[in-house]
């Protein structure tokens, strides 16, 4: 044996390396905190393939190249892989932050990162390909090249995909995305390296076809993949089949080259065992999108089905996948001999058949009709057995290091006392033996966690005992499980469900599938007692397993304002025995009550409390305005030590001034950050609803613009339904549109005045609008400009002598106004564009009118003028007076 010195480490490459694990371990905590995690399966699958895969896919496809065209290393070196890879990560990054917060450009931005780093490794790749000397085997820079092309159009989809579409078009898209990356950037990168590889895993010889049979079968995939896509574009599913079907036949064709290797040696490590498992996932998946393409009757229903479809390529293909490969391939680059690479492969394999079978059994049953309970149970052990790849992958390469270090020293100390180094002792391959109790410790581990999810959840597995009780859906009675389930897809849309009514068999389990169809809000499903689906954005989708139904229910949309719409949903059941419940069970205990007796409105404000501004904002010479009106839910002061999370549009009550004149043009962008739909509608422009009033999704936007052609106080207000909860919780404004000629004064006020519908008492934790008060018209308190009696603590200032204008506006949304300043008298009165009186001229000709108040219905604006002869304090109120005592009331304070 030699004594040379073992090879140093090839593997000390932290940026090529490290990331995967990182992906790896942040979908294992995704999935462990999903309930609290918005749009959790989306996060995990991607986590998975765009950020573990896509990054293995992309530097490994470089070391293959390498290894196989043996280019010098200064082509492509290793500081320019890193500017790469983390071009990658900060792409992917992006996109993995941009689409669960609804941030739009910020998934186009690392959308568009992701796309230059890949093609930037296409062109790396093909730089590599013609500088190589001719050789075989340069089919796979090829299929790299082909899988490296697919990125940018797959991409493409994705960003689209999230900037919201409606239910065809998602569907269309969908599929479009999905297949260009699984199909061509992973499918052809796996293909284009298990040519080589697979041999070698095997430790036996390569097909002699091989070569040949990879290059025919690549144009077959790649029309394969275009076709399924332009069909998928084009809402042609036949086109979209027939294109599926001619990748799987080049797929098919491909296979052949793997069979001979298979049966000169079988697969026996973990490393070949666990790609075997991941391609045979993969050719489910295949199935799977085929079939939908081929029973569903629209592209909706397919996408409806993709959730399935997800977690056979996250699980079963890419979860299996990317371990497999690393099991082998860890082992291969870390250098230093045969025995540090038995060392680091000994650790893979620990436990490696538990793992195998816990995996992909445990996931045939996850996709079974299984319980919930019993899916969960699953899933978490499934879960675990993924992860243990994490630590394990650590050991290993701890192990090969010090593998390596003891060989060194046997060589240093072999050369010092002049003897040749004892070779290291092989290790014996026991897995055989080991294989049967870890096939028993797996079917023991998935039999104790479907024991306990039919132990927590007995009715829904069809073994609830007659004469057990039962609550919620199941009535107070006992009921006898059919052990059948009735499954019914419900549309939520249009502040409804569709079917609205349910008809299930006594005692069959019930299982509903949410699909929103709303463009532009959230909506859930709610029985009460825990039974519910979280919130569904617009175009997905989310299960409800109501269990074993025993009585008949009533399920309802939980977001604010929608279940007072009509937003509910009858569950009845059918044959059940007379004893059997037929009552609402769910909705009674749902129901939120208001708190007994009025709120109280006559605390004192905190010293540092400032009021709202309430002078109207100076008019510049701008001709065109452009603003920007951002939906936030913010926690705001409505009187005094009373606290409500208010709707906003911009974060204030009321929103934002605009200011300007006849024949001004306003360009204004609506930004929704908030968690439900929302939309504006300005009665200063003259526009067609459909086109700019339209509900925004959350992360949304639209851009709103008019041309103001009549002088107003015009309100802006939120138009999306319930509009009495909408406006009621804040999101109203003024646009003051000046007539012609209208003279300065010493000081102008705008005063909005509006009603607050509190749910409880106002105290922490603060809650939204109660929209059954909004639509009773029952307020707590009726404000100006958002706070009650908030300008009699700080009131508004004036001098003797001085001439103010006072603006209002009534936005209600049910309430008109009764404008009255105490001790005052107006010799102006301006109301819905016309004047009344003028500096006391009225239009019959007297010269010496009054008036006494300015009288606007709910969404009408008008000013008054007056000046005041002496010093004092001057009340301001709503002549309502029973609105005036509940906050709709101020001081002028006029100083000498």
């Amino acid at each position: 044996m030699s004594t040379a010195s073992p090879t140093p480490s090839r593997l000390s490459w932290p940026l090529r390396d490290r990331p995967g694990l990182v992906w790896m371990t942040l979908a294992v905590v995704v999935a462990l905190v999903h309930p609290f995690v918005p749009g959790s399966r989306w996060l995990m699958v991607h986590l998975v393939l765009l950020g573990a895969l896509t990054h293995s896919a992309m530097v490994w496809s470089t070391h293959f190249t390498q290894a196989l065209l043996k280019t010098p290393p200064t082509i492509d070196d290793r500081a320019w892989q890193n500017r790469r890879i983390a071009l990658l990560l900060v792409g992917a990054t992006l996109v993995l932050v941009g689409v669960p917060t609804g941030f739009w450009p910020l998934t186009v931005l690392g959308a568009v990162g992701v796309s230059l780093a890949v093609v930037w490794h296409g062109a790396q790749l093909w730089r590599r390909l013609r500088r190589a000397l001719p050789g075989r085997f340069r089919i796979t820079v090829r299929y790299y090249l082909a899988a490296a092309a697919c990125v940018p159009v797959g991409a493409g989809f994705g960003a689209w995909l999230a900037r919201g579409l409606d239910d065809d078009l998602h569907g269309r898209v969908l599929v479009a995305h999905s297949m260009t990356m699984v199909l061509g950037w992973i499918g052809l990168t796996v293909t284009g390296t298990l040519v080589t590889l697979w041999p070698t895993m095997l430790r036996t010889r390569m097909d002699d076809r091989a070569e040949r049979l990879a290059r025919q079968a690549l144009p077959v995939l790649l029309v394969g993949v275009t076709v399924l896509v332009v069909g998928a574009v084009s809402g042609m599913r036949w086109v979209a089949l027939t294109g599926l079907a001619g990748y799987a036949a080049g797929l098919g064709w491909w296979g052949r080259a793997l069979l001979a290797p298979v049966r000169q040696a079988a697969p026996r490590s973990f490393a070949t065992r666990s790609v075997v498992a991941s391609l045979a996932w993969g050719v489910v998946a295949v199935g799977a999108v085929a079939w939908r393409l081929a029973s569903s009757s629209s592209w909706q229903a397919v996408a409806d089905s993709y959730g399935l479809v997800a977690t056979v390529v996250a699980v079963g293909l890419a979860g299996q996948l990317l371990p497999g490969a690393l099991a082998h391939l860890i082992p291969t680059v870390l250098g230093g001999g045969p025995s540090v690479g038995r060392a680091a492969a000994a650790w893979f394999e620990k436990g490696g058949v538990w793992r195998l079978v816990v995996v992909n059994a445990g996931l045939v049953l996850c996709l079974l009709p299984v319980p919930s309970a019993v899916r969960v149970g699953v899933s978490v052990l499934v879960l675990a057995a993924l992860a243990a790849f994490v630590p394990l992958l650590l050991r290993a390469v701890r192990a090969a290091v010090a593998a390596r270090r003891q060989l060194v020293a046997d060589v240093a100390r072999a050369k010092a006392e002049g003897t040749r180094p004892t070779p290291p002792t092989a290790l014996a391959d026991d897995r055989r033996w080991r294989s049967g109790p870890q096939l028993v410790a797996a079917a023991a581990s998935l039999a104790v966690a479907v024991s306990l999810g039919v132990a927590a959840d007995p009715d829904a597995a069809g073994l609830l005992a007659a004469g057990s009780g039962g609550s919620g859906l199941r009535g107070a009675v006992s009921v006898a499980a059919t052990g059948h389930t009735t499954r019914v897809r419900v549309e939520a849309h249009d502040m409804r469900f569709e079917p609205a009514t349910l008809s299930v068999p006594y005692g069959d389990r019930l299982v509903i599938d949410l699909v929103n169809v709303d463009g532009g809000s959230p909506h859930d499903l709610s029985f009460g007692d825990g039974v519910d689906s979280g919130r569904v954005m617009p175009g997905r989708s989310a299960t409800v397993d109501a269990g074993v139904v025993g009585a008949s229910a009533r399920g309802w949309c939980t977001v604010v304002g929608h279940r007072q719409m009509g937003m509910v949903l009858d569950v009845v059941v059918t044959g059940a025995p007379q004893s059997g419940g037929q009552a609402h069970g769910g909705e009674v205990a749902s129901e939120q009550s208001r708190q007994a007796g009025p709120v109280d409105l006559g605390g004192t404000f905190d010293p540092s409390f400032s009021a709202a501004p309430a002078a109207l904002p100076p008019l510049t010479a701008e001709r065109v305005h452009r603003a920007t009106l951002t939906v936030e839910e913010v926690e705001l002061e409505v009187a005094p030590g009373v606290r409500q999370r208010r709707w906003t549009f911009g974060g204030s009550v009321p929103g934002p001034t605009l200011h300007g004149r006849v024949g001004d043009r306003f360009v204004v962008t609506l930004v929704n950050r908030a968690s439900m739909g929302h939309s504006v509608d300005f009665h200063a422009g003259e526009r067609d609803p459909g086109a700019v009033m339209r509900t925004v999704p959350p992360g949304g936007s639209l851009v709103y613009e008019f041309t103001a052609r009549r002088a107003g106080v015009w309100m802006y207000h939120c138009s999306t339904m319930p509009m009495s909860a909408h406006i009621a919780a804040g999101m109203a404004g003024a646009v003051v549109i000046e007539p012609d000629g209208l003279p300065e004064v010493d000081r102008s006020y705008l005063l909005v005045q509006s009603e607050v519908h509190l749910d409880g008492d106002g105290q922490s934790p603060a809650r939204e609008v109660d929209a059954s008060s909004a639509a009773a018209d029952t307020p707590d308190a009726v404000v100006f400009n958002g706070v009650a009696n908030q300008y009699a603590a700080r009131p508004l200032e004036a001098l003797a002598g001085e001439r103010v204008r006072l603006w209002v506006l009534a936005a209600g949304p049910n309430r008109g106004s009764a404008f009255h300043v105490v001790g005052g008298q107006f010799d102006t009165v301006w109301k819905e564009g016309a004047y009344l009186l003028d500096h006391g001229r009225s239009a019959g000709g007297s010269d010496k009118g009054g008036s006494q108040v300015l009288d606007l219905a709910a969404a009408q604006g008008g000013f008054v003028e007056l000046t005041f002869p002496e010093a004092g304090d001057y009340p301001f109120v709503t002549h309502v007076m029973a609105d005036a005592e509940r906050g709709a009331r101020g001081v002028l304070h006029v100083n000498r």
